[in-house]
């Protein structure tokens, strides 16, 4: 099955972000871009860990969205973001397992709609494991429980995810993964997801942790990588990704993100690495000059 991805429309005009600050960040015009591919490879590698063992896990979205986003709709084609992102990869093949994997989720998924972290957590999931998805816009919440409908070991709380997580924790299976996946909207955001884990870490600190944040302040990122590093954190590994290498971005669109992993699984470092020497030249927006991809063990007890 191919990844069908319409032609897309002129680039966004030069004031957009400005006219549309909220707009842009709401995850319809995104979904299925290059972040989108990085961070869900990243979270098949890390839930395809946790299915070893036969015991329970559970895992908890602390920003769901809406589950499954339709790539023909008037947001995705306005930016044309997935056609530069999981739209290249439908001729890939021999891929490493968790990449493999990712594709094949997104491959099951109806025609030109793309899963939202809800549901390829799901679909992963086993009968023993759960997942609790956290969703605060009244729409994108009442859109997440329609897409979870089928999967009974899934549950949509709707609330702030920020507030609800620490009563979360530690999940009676006492093994899981957490993933904390804001907008980043609001100027305070670096702040408000690094004290959101640090926190969450202080009540379930063997869990897994996983942070997704965009890549417009390498300042911001630093700063929170101290943060959680020095609230006590001990095995954090960082993954950034930038499609356009040396050049500014333009038109406020993203070209480079991040992810933070609290406690990454054992070959977690190796596996990205592998899938990122697949996929820098394919998510590159220069085919002439390859992403940039680097992974970094931040600390290792």
């Amino acid at each position: 099955m191919r990844f069908a991805m319409r032609a897309t429309d002129p680039t966004l005009p030069r004031d957009y972000s400005r006219k549309h600050p909220s707009m842009n960040y709401r995850h319809a015009y995104h979904a299925g871009n290059f972040a989108d591919v990085v961070k869900h490879v990243a979270l098949v590698a890390i839930l395809q860990h946790l299915r070893k063992k036969d015991t329970a896990f559970a895992v908890i979205d602390t920003h769901a969205g809406r589950g499954l986003y339709d790539l023909r709709s008037t947001e995705a084609v306005r930016t044309g973001e997935s056609s530069r992102g999981i739209g290249r990869l439908g001729k890939l093949r021999n891929a490493p397992p968790a990449l493999a994997a990712y594709l094949e989720l997104v491959r099951a998924t109806e025609p030109d709609c793309y899963p939202g972290s809800p549901l390829i957590v799901s679909r992963l999931l086993r009968s023993q494991d759960r997942l609790v998805a956290i969703e605060k816009q009244v729409d994108e919440a009442a859109a997440l429980e329609s897409a979870l409908a089928p999967f009974l070991r899934a549950r949509v709380v709707r609330g702030d995810g920020y507030g609800l997580l620490a009563g979360l924790l530690p999940p009676p299976e006492k093994r899981g993964l957490v993933l904390i996946d804001p907008p980043f909207e609001s100027q305070g955001e670096f702040r408000d997801a690094a004290r959101a884990l640090a926190r969450a870490h202080l009540r379930f600190a063997t869990g897994l942790y996983l942070l997704w944040f965009p890549g417009k302040s390498a300042n911001e990122a630093d700063l929170l990588c101290g943060e959680l590093l020095t609230g006590g954190i001990r095995k954090m590994v960082r993954l950034d990704i930038d499609v356009s290498p040396g050049r500014d971005a333009q038109d406020g669109a993203l070209t480079s993100a991040g992810l933070l992993v609290v406690n990454p699984p054992f070959g977690f470092v190796d596996a990205m690495r592998s899938c990122f020497s697949l996929l820098d030249p394919l998510l590159a927006l220069d085919p002439k000059q390859p992403s940039r991809s680097v992974v970094r063990v931040l600390a290792e007890e």
